[in-house]
């Protein structure tokens, strides 16, 4: 299971399927330089399993000790 909480940025708990760069790893251009913004793909990939590990209604956000979850954080923070 990945864990969102233990990279800089959430969506490198997953592997990117643009670039193929594992979990933990930033993306890279065809190039192969280091990219600017993690790929599309690779944040749409860690949106769905992090709701299929957490649920619809959670989210995920930084505070001053790192990522923190929140499974009820959607339903907080509608208007």
């Amino acid at each position: 299971m990945p864990d969102f909480r233990a990279h800089a940025h959430p969506a490198l708990a997953v592997r990117c399927p643009a670039c193929g760069k594992a979990a933990g790893l930033w993306c890279i251009e065809p190039t192969g330089t280091r990219a600017n913004d993690l790929h599309t793909d690779r944040q749409a990939e860690a949106d769905g399993a992090f709701i299929e590990q957490h649920g619809p209604e959670a989210v995920i956000m930084r505070d001053a000790s790192g990522w923190i979850i929140d499974p009820q954080g959607r339903a907080r923070h509608q208007h």
